[in-house]
């Protein structure tokens, strides 16, 4: 029942994930980097405290009493992670929500979900699972299955872009990604992909931070939101100087006074995103806790958000004009990520240590 449970919230933060772009869709007359601090100070500001004050109200006290050392490796794996969450955003600029997120979450995949375990080989911790525990039980190697064959699916759905893209004239590809530039975007997505998968580390590292919330009394099932708001802090700070840099750079800082433009709106939109975005992680904790924070719930929450990007992607018609073969291959492609994900949750059902 707890891995059901786990699989359900991680479910639910996928597609919330997957879906969070949606809404800077709809900002008209701004430039990138205006939509995206502003969804962002909701990402990463104002919307994880408030959430970890409706569910773990002493977390300030919590964060203040932290060990320094725990407090300064989760802010900088944020800071890390915020180099990949900015890059994110552009790579899907470039290549769309169906190629850009099935690239930079596939390295996200992978290196999330392994590189915890390599690191707990290392160093031994009680508790947590190393990458021995996982090769050695029935559970832990249908684990590692899934996320190989998670693997193959993101491959097969960057094969299905690269022949979107060699079958489309640009102005059709125009057409559904303005901004597309597959040499472009894709260096951007492996970068973010790599950087993006810091969040999980920072999640290992603030990890005392969630067993204080814990040992204070408060719902084991949201003591992650304790850890969101340092990590999210890191987050911020990159993104934040780099926005900047590109505001003052573009002169773009002007959109927020340029009445040509429907500001209202705008606003509106990338706070709905940027509050969507945060959903994520608020369910990825409550998943965390019913299945630990390993190779299981991270591919879990890797492969929901593929498939929930590349429904809106096939919604948004980026798919359009292509040949039978290319929609095909970006089917086959889902399907197998559909099987990585029951094949993951089959195994965190097993016993692995």
């Amino acid at each position: 029942m707890q891995a059901l449970l786990g699989i359900l919230y991680h479910s639910i933060g996928g597609i919330a994930s997957g879906s969070f772009y949606m809404p800077f869709n709809k900002v008209k007359g701004w430039a990138w980097e205006s939509y995206w601090i502003v969804g962002g100070l909701f990402s990463w500001l104002i919307v994880p405290p408030l959430a970890a004050y409706l569910t773990v109200p002493g977390f300030a006290e919590i964060i203040a009493a932290g060990s320094k050392q725990v407090l300064y490796f989760t802010f900088l794996m944020g800071l890390l992670w915020g180099v990949g969450g900015c890059s994110y955003g552009l790579s899907v600029r470039y290549l769309g929500m169906s190629l850009g997120n099935s690239v930079v979450l596939g390295f996200t995949a992978a290196f999330g979900a392994i590189v915890p375990s390599i690191y707990y080989n290392i160093n031994p911790t009680e508790g947590k699972v190393s990458f021995s525990d996982l090769l050695g039980s029935q559970g832990g190697q249908l684990v590692l299955l899934g996320v190989v064959v998670c693997l193959a699916g993101i491959a097969l759905s960057g094969k299905a872009g690269m022949m979107k893209e060699s079958e489309l004239s640009k102005e059709d590809q125009r057409a559904s990604v303005p901004e597309f530039s597959l040499v472009k975007g894709l260096i951007i997505a492996v970068i973010s992909g790599i950087l993006s998968s810091f969040f999980n580390f920072g999640i290992e590292s603030g990890k005392p931070l969630a067993e204080a919330a814990v040992a204070a009394g408060y719902n084991p099932l949201y003591q992650n939101n304790v850890t969101f708001v340092v990590i999210l802090w890191g987050g911020l700070t990159t993104n934040l100087i780099w926005t900047t840099i590109l505001s003052i750079k573009n002169k773009s800082y002007r959109d927020f006074a340029n009445k040509n433009s429907p500001i209202a709106k705008n606003l509106m939109f990338s706070a709905i995103a940027g509050t969507t975005w945060f959903l994520q992680f608020f369910f990825y904790g409550m998943g965390e806790s019913k299945l630990g924070n390993g190779a299981s719930s991270w591919i879990l929450h890797m492969s929901t958000i593929i498939l929930t990007a590349n429904m809106w992607g096939i919604y948004r018609k980026e798919w359009k004009g292509v040949a039978a073969k290319t929609k095909w291959t970006i089917a086959i492609g889902i399907f197998v990520i559909i099987l990585a994900v029951a094949l993951v949750g089959i195994g965190n059902s097993l016993p692995i240590l």
